[in-house]
């Protein structure tokens, strides 16, 4: 069992004001995660064909939900998690403390995924201790991206090695355990319609970079997003998300409803009804405008697990001249990377309050993150 230090140990990690660039570099702003703790992975198999098939914002739905159906617990503990997400799934870092309760609301919110979706999500555990134990390494730092968001940074090749672990024929995934009764997905809100890039821009970027050398991690990521920025700007000027671009849906719906209840009954439509109408005039005022302000700020377009994945706005001279760059470093055994191009972003939400308790995961549309790594994984079958 964790002790009370280690539950707290993301909490109390220092944030870094500091440009990304310069954190990676900086190895002893790296903390290591403690061996008590465990890696959740949640995973869509075959996600590729779901989206090819069309269910992309049902994909993206299932890997908010699991993210939801973690934090609520969390919060709940008052305990912070480090999370990442992947368009398809999702990664998390957990305390020994809270895994018996998550584990079993997550095979609940599975038996309902694939119940309502006919999609089959993976849940997998792997103890931090043998990740160690297998020479592998997992370095967090916590990097302060905004006045009011940090996100999670993590080094060394522990997330990928569990990874494969999970998705391993051998693994076990313990689907016979017990399930909670009742799942909280409260706060979960899925009504942004596709998002146009910002004026200025006219394509969205989905981007998945791995480093080749484990130990030249840093170096490489840090070069890769310096160049992100030389060629795109600031990462506000290749924000995918801008207050103009945003529409919220005033119509019923079926997904998100389906999700949290498993069927629309006349209660749940007219409950999402109404929300749908409230939010319409609630961002009118000078509150939602606020709200809307720091949506933007609070987007999630940029993670890194021990690959980068990133969704940017910007031009095709843009982009053709990133990709330059990156078949360069390819071609140099620095990278692999998988890159996707579609012209609108599409934004899942998490939101607790309306004030600071909220998240916004963003991908690129028709799958970006899911066809990105379809372009990137047979690279990696290579070396």
């Amino acid at each position: 069992m964790a002790t009370s230090k280690d539950e707290q140990f993301y909490s109390k990690l220092p944030e870094n004001h500091i440009s990304l660039n310069d954190l990676l570099t900086e190895e002893h702003l790296f903390y290591k995660v403690p061996d008590s703790w465990f890696v959740l992975i949640t995973d869509i198999q075959n996600s590729t064909l779901a989206v090819i098939n069309g269910s992309h914002e049902t994909v993206n739905l299932v890997a908010t939900g699991s993210i939801v159906t973690v934090l609520n617990i969390a919060f709940k503990a008052n305990i912070a998690v480090p999370f990442f997400f992947g368009g398809d799934g999702a990664t998390f870092l957990l305390p020994a403390s809270i895994v018996g309760l998550v584990m079993p609301a997550l095979r609940l919110y599975k038996a309902n995924t694939l119940a309502n979706f006919e999609l089959k999500l993976r849940v997998g555990l792997v103890a931090v201790r043998d990740i160690y134990a297998q020479g592998h390494e997992l370095k967090l730092s916590k990097f302060r991206r905004s006045h009011i968001f940090a996100i999670p940074i993590i080094l060394g090749n522990g997330l990928n090695y569990a990874e494969q672990v999970i998705k391993g024929e051998g693994y076990l995934f313990g689907e016979d355990g017990p399930a909670e009764n009742e799942l909280d997905l409260s706060g979960m809100q899925c009504r942004w319609d596709r998002i146009e890039p910002p004026k200025q821009n006219n394509e969205i970027v989905t981007l998945l970079v791995i480093a080749v050398k484990v130990e030249e991690q840093p170096q490489v990521f840090s070069r890769v997003l310096h160049q992100i920025d030389a060629i795109y700007g600031s990462p506000e000027a290749r924000q995918p998300i801008s207050v103009p671009k945003l529409k919220w849906k005033t119509t019923f719906n079926r997904l998100e409803v389906k999700a949290k209840t498993g069927h629309a009954n006349i209660f749940s439509v007219i409950g999402s009804w109404f929300a749908a109408i409230m939010g319409y005039f609630y961002f009118r005022t000078e509150k939602g405008r606020n709200y809307l302000n720091s949506l933007v700020e609070m987007a999630d377009t940029l993670v890194i697990d021990g690959k980068i994945n990133t969704v940017i706005s910007g031009t095709e001279h843009q982009r053709i001249a990133l990709q330059k760059v990156l078949d360069d470093m390819e071609l140099n055994n620095e990278i692999r990377y998988g890159l996707y191009v579609s012209t609108e972003s599409v934004m899942s939400c998490y939101v607790r309050d309306l004030k600071d308790g909220h998240i916004h995961f963003v991908d690129g549309s028709e799958g970006g993150y899911t066809k990105a790594a379809g372009v990137l994984k047979p690279k990696l079958r290579k070396f």
